[in-house]
């Protein structure tokens, strides 16, 4: 498809066209999204595709913040010129569950919308078995991942509930699971009191991470903040570029709405 040819298509009324997304080597659809002739002349130039967010009301690259791109292979549009199918290479998950298609649940599932069952690895997405991934690592994709629903705030994602409800909420909640942390360090006589207390743990870097990204910290700012009071330089692989190795996995979180993903 040539630039020219947006000039043939029909745009509805808000000038947006439907365009659904396709694995070129599976067939499988991964996603439909909107766009208006400006993210098609950027999907066209830059080879990538970008989209027309309806509730931001702003153009958006998608994997800009993920690194889950979309390299477009070509282009179609339907017989009455009103959508688009675009058949692309997916680098990496194309929903923001983390799942590779959108579609991944039957229309007779029981789980309500955002809710997410355990399912197995889709093809070309990795499980990564954290137990044995270094934390700095896992810190990073979290990171990046609240990054993202900051950005393009998914609808029944407790982080963008978070972002929506401002700083003083997010304040509240690191308050709170600070206190609940304090609570369960006193009861770590056992192994159900260690794991209670890792769990604690695990909410408080949780809000603290959505404070961060709320605040334009980064994890390179923690780490070069505790380099110098260490007196020690930070390790040779976190300094050629300034950001932490980045792995691809799912995260859940509990507490909103069920098990649900950021």
């Amino acid at each position: 498809m040539s630039e020219q040819v947006i000039h043939n298509l029909k745009f509805d009324d808000q000038g947006l066209i439907t365009a659904i997304v396709q694995d070129q080597a599976t067939n499988q659809v991964l996603m439909v999204a909107y766009m208006n002739a400006e993210s098609l002349a950027r999907t066209l130039q830059t080879g990538e595709t970008w989209f027309w967010s309806r509730s931001r009301r702003e153009l958006w690259h998608k994997g800009a913040t993920s690194g889950n791109t979309q390299k477009v292979v070509d282009i179609r549009m339907d017989c009455d010129g009103d959508a688009l199918l675009v058949r692309v290479v997916p680098e990496g998950p194309a929903c923001h569950t983390g799942e590779y298609t959108c579609f991944y649940r039957g229309a007779g599932d029981s789980n309500e919308i955002g809710v997410a069952p355990e399912r197995p690895a889709a093809p070309g997405v990795s499980v990564v078995n954290v137990d044995a991934m270094d934390l700095g690592i896992l810190l990073q994709d979290l990171y990046q991942l609240i990054q993202e629903r900051k950005d393009q705030r998914p609808e029944n994602s407790y982080t963008t509930y978070l972002f929506n409800s401002g700083l003083d909420k997010i304040l509240k909640k690191v308050g709170e699971e600070s206190a609940e942390t304090i609570i369960a360090a006193k009861n770590t006589g056992s192994a159900d009191g260690r794991r209670q207390l890792s769990g604690e743990i695990s909410d408080l870097l949780y809000h603290l991470l959505v404070l961060m990204v709320d605040r334009d910290v980064s994890l390179q700012d923690i780490l070069t903040e505790l380099s110098h009071r260490s007196g020690k330089p930070s390790h040779p692989k976190y300094q050629s570029n300034g950001v932490f190795p980045v792995v691809s996995f799912r995260f859940q979180w509990d507490g909103f709405r069920g098990t649900v993903y950021f």
